[in-house]
């Protein structure tokens, strides 16, 4: 039904779609709570200024529900009160997943299948960021949420760089391992510290690849966007509470089933000729797959 809204009477402009308001003590009622940091000392001035504050932002009535000192010139604030604006749920504008979530017997077996060797992922957290719990919670075996992260999976290695570690080491590993997937995360985002970092590892990897030889680049964090992936030159963004599983799940659907149907010849990973065509590299030139014990069934 057009125009219904879901929690309470519509008192805001008409709308196309169904829309929603916030859900405080009474269904519809609008309120909403909001934290925020003042730069002056806690005074009765500093919560007079949290409340004219709220009250621009379109809070009315608030309250102030919570004030306390952080050190002697900053105040932490917690405000109470109702809004009037409504959301538009067909407005809403989302990343849908466009790939199926896959377990680890399928992930592995779709590799096997469609790569015959093992899919290699170089993961890092690049700059000054030392922040590793992301990054960790994606690629050790002990995973995130209850789901193994992608060192469990037998068909997938797994170079885990760790924390801080600077953009053209990330490059020159990448091209040692002939990495088939690079994955960033960026914790960091003081003065858009996570932005400049993914955005200089694009380039660097734009500028040591011929673009149908560059490895796949996902990066991952709790302020970024999914929609974001163009503005910082990358393949993927995943944002908070991301499982192992769903990245596995798109590395086959990026690397695997969709160059697959796009006519690439199984097995012809980034950076590599296919496995008919003469070689040129040095005879110590690394051999990915070539060792049995690498891959179990």
């Amino acid at each position: 039904m057009n125009g219904q809204v879901i929690g309470g009477a519509a008192n805001g402009p008409v709308t196309s779609g169904p829309v929603v308001r916030p859900y405080g003590d009474t269904t519809g009622d609008g309120m909403v709570q909001l934290s925020f940091t003042l730069p002056i000392p806690h005074d009765r001035r500093a919560e007079g200024a949290a409340l004219q504050l709220a009250g621009r932002m379109g809070m009315d009535p608030a309250m102030v529900v919570h004030a306390r000192a952080m050190g002697p010139d900053f105040t932490f604030f917690v405000v109470y009160g109702r809004v009037s604006h409504l959301v538009d749920l067909d407005q809403v504008e989302v990343v849908e997943r466009e790939y199926p979530m896959l377990g680890p017997k399928e992930v592995n077996l779709a590799i096997r299948r469609g790569l015959r060797r093992r899919l290699v992922v170089v993961g890092a957290c690049v700059g000054t960021d030392a922040h590793t719990v992301g990054i960790d919670a994606i690629l050790n075996v002990k995973g995130f949420a209850g789901e193994k992260g992608l060192e469990y999976y037998r068909e997938i290695k797994v170079v885990n760089l760790g924390a801080q570690v600077a953009v053209p080491d990330l490059v020159a590993r990448a091209l040692a391992e002939r990495a088939d997937a690079i994955l960033v995360s960026q914790v960091v985002t003081q003065r858009d510290a996570h932005i400049h970092g993914t955005q200089e590892t694009s380039a660097a990897f734009r500028e040591a690849y011929d673009e149908p030889d560059r490895p796949l680049l996902v990066v991952g964090g709790p302020r970024f966007a999914e929609s974001m992936a163009a503005e910082l030159g990358v393949d993927r963004v995943f944002g908070r509470g991301t499982t192992p599983g769903e990245v596995a799940s798109y590395l086959v659907h990026a690397l695997v089933s969709e160059r697959a149907a796009s006519g690439r010849a199984a097995g012809h990973a980034p950076g590599h000729a296919p496995s008919h065509a003469p070689s040129h590299a040095p005879s110590h030139a690394p051999t990915r797959g070539a060792d049995p014990t690498e891959r179990t069934a």
